[in-house]
């Protein structure tokens, strides 16, 4: 094979899908029995193409529907990624400025608020209170915009707007309507022509449209799927998920305009991936700089910036990009590395909610870009890129830890303790914590155990500028001492993992 040829391979990936030993299919299997998620659909680009699309388990287990290509589900937080296309589009149509002030276009919302831009609605940082924590909010039902409006209205602004970023619905609900005015169109209406229509989404929906996606009552049969015998409109169906309470009972689906412009969205992990390969080059948004916006972190007055915008985080590593969170009985993420040499995104979608695929996408992307891997030991570490510097990622350590109550009985700064050594290093920083009613219980077990005790969380830079935060994964560590299935080893994990998740994420998971 000649140079050429090979360059040639190398852009295009590698068929090895496998990352540390681990097929993909292997990871993900393992990943769904520990979370307890009974469907999930991955879709795989490596722009232009899309060479991965698969279902694992049921969409629908009670109607035994697998999870498949055309499996439906709702995109949650991603949603907010179509309603920042629409104002973009608006945008460079000329018929919207970034800085009009909302009052230019709506007019009866209350005074203190007229004056916040396009653009700080678009950031999340607008500081209007978010609907959805009044006690009067019902996702079941259908709202009307000024019904939603009325909720919040009378409270006031949670800080100056532009001087902090905070994710809330209520933005997104203010950036719908200006759609509409400006454009003069629906707000889906305006997003299923300019974004559906265009890319030929045929497996994506408003929740208002999805009884247009016709599905077989397998009730009506003693055997699984009939219809498609003597009706073509049921080969190869594209069918909508479901997700189950623990008690049996069914998730509602939760209206459009419960959620307008935030969480409105259900779409297949295909088509998603399609949206995002259009929204990736000039087909939704033409030019690069208003593209550029979209992905833009937030300049905060103090000198802060806030890696976050419009739904989306950004890492250091390659470029990577994420949108991710649930909504009630589901859970969503797409994740997308940017640098040239790796055009990788990855889309999962389950029917689980409070789920972070943060972990599983990088790994998933590792398998199919070199490049992309995290360059540690994902097999012996739970690992997560975070976001924000080591300084401020321990800090937000120290303040979850102090809410649960939960002593901090040591810091380490190593790169201080190397510099006073005369010695150079990147931010290090170990936190050791721990509660005594719970670790004495293992050591009681195993008292040789006492030397992986208390817990202890890494926080470093490494040579990317990328923060990194880590911890032994507790099973395998536990088995050393016979203790893998002890029940407080699974406890400790999930804490671990919790506080890990809360302190990389700027925004918060759950819608």
């Amino acid at each position: 094979m000649n140079t050429k040829e090979h360059e040639v391979m190398k852009l295009r990936g590698s068929a090895d899908v496998s990352y540390l030993g681990r097929t993909v299919d292997k990871m993900i299997w393992d990943f769904m029995e520990e979370e307890g998620i009974k469907g999930l659909t991955l879709a795989i680009v490596q722009a232009p193409y899309i060479p991965r699309v698969v279902g694992y388990g049921y969409s629908d287990e009670k109607q035994k529907r697998l999870a498949s290509v055309n499996t439906l589900w709702p995109a949650g937080p991603i949603s907010q990624g179509y309603a920042a296309v629409a104002v973009m589009q608006l945008y460079e149509a000329g018929k919207l400025d970034l800085d009009d002030h909302a009052g230019k276009w709506i007019q009866n919302v209350p005074e203190e608020w007229k004056k916040i831009t396009v653009r700080q609605l678009l950031h999340h940082a607008a500081g209007i209170p978010d609907y959805r924590t009044r006690e009067a909010f019902d996702s079941e039902r259908e709202w009307t915009f000024g019904e939603l409006l009325e909720l919040i209205e009378d409270q006031s602004l949670e800080f100056e707007p532009g001087t902090e970023v905070k994710q809330s619905a209520s933005n997104f609900l203010l950036l719908t309507e200006i759609i509409e005015r400006v454009s003069g169109t629906a707000y889906q209406e305006y997003v299923k022509k300019h974004q559906f229509e265009r890319l030929g989404l045929s497996h994506t929906s408003f929740t208002g449209d999805l009884k247009q996606f016709k599905q077989e009552d397998l009730s009506l049969s003693e055997y699984v799927h009939q219809i498609f015998k003597k009706d073509e409109r049921y080969i190869d169906p594209a069918e909508t998920a479901a997700s189950y309470r623990d008690d049996g009972s069914k998730y509602p689906v939760i209206p459009s305009s419960a959620l307008r412009g935030f969480g409105d969205v259900w779409a297949s992990a295909q088509d998603i991936s399609f949206w995002d390969i259009g929204l990736a080059g000039g087909v939704l948004i033409q030019e690069p700089q208003n593209r550029a916006v979209v992905y833009a972190p937030w300049k905060l007055p103090d000198g802060r910036t806030v890696p976050a915008s419009a739904g989306w985080q950004f890492y250091n590593h390659r470029g990577l990009m994420d949108i991710k969170g649930s909504i009630a009985g589901y859970s969503s993420f797409l994740s997308r590395f940017t640098h040239p040499e790796e055009l990788v995104c990855v889309t999962l979608m389950a029917n689980k909610e409070g789920v972070d695929f943060t972990n599983l996408g990088r790994k998933i992307a590792g398998a199919f870009g070199d490049l992309l891997s995290t360059n540690y030991d994902d097999t012996r570490l739970y690992l997560l890129e975070g976001q924000l510097s080591v300084k401020e990622t321990v800090q937000r350590l120290e303040k979850q830890l102090n809410a649960l109550d939960i002593p901090v009985f040591a810091k380490f700064d190593h790169a201080e303790n190397a510099k006073e050594a005369g010695l150079e290093l990147r931010p290090t920083t170990v936190l050791v914590f721990g509660a005594p009613k719970v670790g004495t219980i293992l050591m009681q077990a195993d008292q040789s155990i006492a030397l992986h005790l208390p817990l202890r969380i890494a926080v470093w830079e490494d040579e990317a500028g990328s923060t990194w935060l880590a911890f032994p994964k507790m099973k395998p560590l536990a088995e050393e001492y016979g203790l893998g299935s002890h029940p407080i080893v699974e406890k400790m994990q999930k804490l671990l993992e919790s506080l890990l998740k809360k302190a990389a994420n700027y925004y918060e998971l759950s819608l």
